[in-house]
């Protein structure tokens, strides 16, 4: 497929495309979406007060390079990059979070993460529903480094965004109730 008829393509699942090669995605569960629902309200609602930029979240398409297209499951876009906003898909973003997958941990892992960094994407948030934890990365360098590991009772930090945070458990409570 080009690029060009990927961006057309119309459909209501996630699909990722790289060099030619549309990978449709497995529908997240209910407890992904719940996740991503809480972290989601909390990071727009953090920005909209402050009036920061735009919260979005999947399916959406973020270009990382030209052939090179994600959807995160939350992102976050500042108002001063606002020329990188489209309509169809961002041009990168500021911020990026992903609810790591159990049938596949290797891809948000390994493979986003080096993508993400690749894209200079200054945040990277790695939730982890199985070992109920957040990693938070920032970009040093051209690559990632921890801004800090947090489990049940702590509360995960933004390097990029002071001020905003939100309390693990809660993350992993949320599907629960």
């Amino acid at each position: 497929m080009r690029e060009q008829e990927y961006l057309e393509w119309e459909t209501n699942c996630l699909a990722e495309f790289m060099n030619g090669f549309v990978e449709v995605l497995p529908p997240p569960t209910q407890s992904h979406q719940l996740i991503v629902a809480y972290l989601y309200a909390a990071l727009l609602s953090f920005v909209n007060q402050a009036g920061l930029g735009r919260v979005l979240f999947a399916p959406f398409r973020i270009q990382l390079w030209p052939g090179k297209y994600r959807e995160p499951d939350v992102v976050f876009m500042s108002a001063a990059h606002d020329e990188r906003r489209g309509e169809q898909f961002w041009r990168g973003a500021d911020l990026v979070m992903e609810i790591i997958s159990p049938n596949d941990r290797e891809r948000d892992e390994v493979v986003k993460k080096e993508e993400y960094a690749r894209a200079g994407i200054a945040e990277y948030w790695l939730v982890d529903p199985q070992k109920r934890e957040i990693t938070v990365f920032f970009l040093q360098n051209g690559r990632y480094a921890i801004h800090g590991l947090f489990k049940l009772g702590d509360t995960a930090e933004s390097m990029l965004l002071p001020g905003f945070s939100v309390d693990v458990s809660s993350v992993f409570d949320a599907p629960q109730s």
